[in-house]
């Protein structure tokens, strides 16, 4: 459960009624973005592959002011995530902000990796953000403007162990974020990276033990864990008018983590 609630939130006027998109919003980070947005006012269709987690999450956020939209979807199949993305632009009118979020990072060693296994993790990793982005963009170039926001990883800029795919991934994360905002710029489209750190969340709990999370938060400048709030309080800034002049950098979220 997230310990902000929406009455504490900074106010966004100007994402009531935009029209947003978020992959991977069933959990974690994803889902702190669809609470996020969806108590700013915005219209929210959000995707992913867990059906059941998806529909808990549309139901728990039904009485919002538009209540968020669940697609599933693979985000690996470029066709189905196409589709989709089509779909939820004629039914809002258009997509004014792409939060490209979907992730996974499994751990894996070097010699476990074969080439389909390195297909897969690009596949899910990053290859469907530069898909979405551009499918999105066709739209906010119509609309006069948007906004993207990719998600990025502390883990690549720390080089942690048993994550060679994630973060190749997320390092290319950040330059495709680069190209995209030179180019989608003339047509006022702003693209961001958010970099988060260890996030709170069931998955990362997973990985680490207490005593893990302890080293974690001992290396940080800050005390605490980052949450799913934290991240989507970044997200909602670089999603609104308030930060019209913010592109091609990266937002790091982290408490200082070094």
């Amino acid at each position: 459960m997230l310990k902000t609630t929406a009455r504490e939130r900074a106010s966004y006027p100007s994402l009531k009624d935009k029209r947003v998109l978020i992959t991977g919003g069933a959990s974690g980070i994803g889902e702190g973005l669809v609470e996020g947005f969806a108590a700013q006012g915005a219209q929210v269709a959000f995707v992913d592959i867990a059906d059941g987690a998806g529909q808990a999450v549309a139901e728990r956020l039904s009485d919002t002011w538009h209540a968020p939209v669940f697609h599933r979807c693979d985000i690996t199949d470029i066709a189905a995530l196409e589709r989709t993305i089509a779909s939820v632009t004629e039914a809002f009118g258009g997509i004014d902000v792409l939060l490209n979020n979907a992730a996974n990072d499994d751990r894996h060693n070097i010699e476990e990796v074969t080439p389909e296994y390195w297909d897969d993790r690009i596949a899910v990793n990053l290859k469907h953000q530069f898909f979405a982005a551009k499918a999105a963009a066709k739209s906010m170039q119509a609309n006069g403007g948007g906004s993207i926001v990719n998600f990025g990883s502390i883990s690549w800029h720390l080089g942690l162990p048993d994550l060679t795919l994630y973060q190749i991934s997320k390092a290319g994360i950040e330059g495709l974020t680069k190209s995209l905002a030179r180019d989608l710029g003339r047509y006022d489209i702003r693209v961001n990276t958010i970099v988060p750190g260890n996030v709170k969340t069931p998955r990362q709990e997973k990985w680490y033990t207490p005593e893990g999370e302890a080293e974690i938060v001992a290396a940080q400048c800050l005390e605490g864990r980052v949450e799913p709030v934290d991240i989507a309080a970044m997200a909602l800034f670089l999603a609104s008018d308030d930060a019209r002049f913010c592109t091609a950098h990266n937002y790091w979220v982290d408490a200082g983590w070094r």
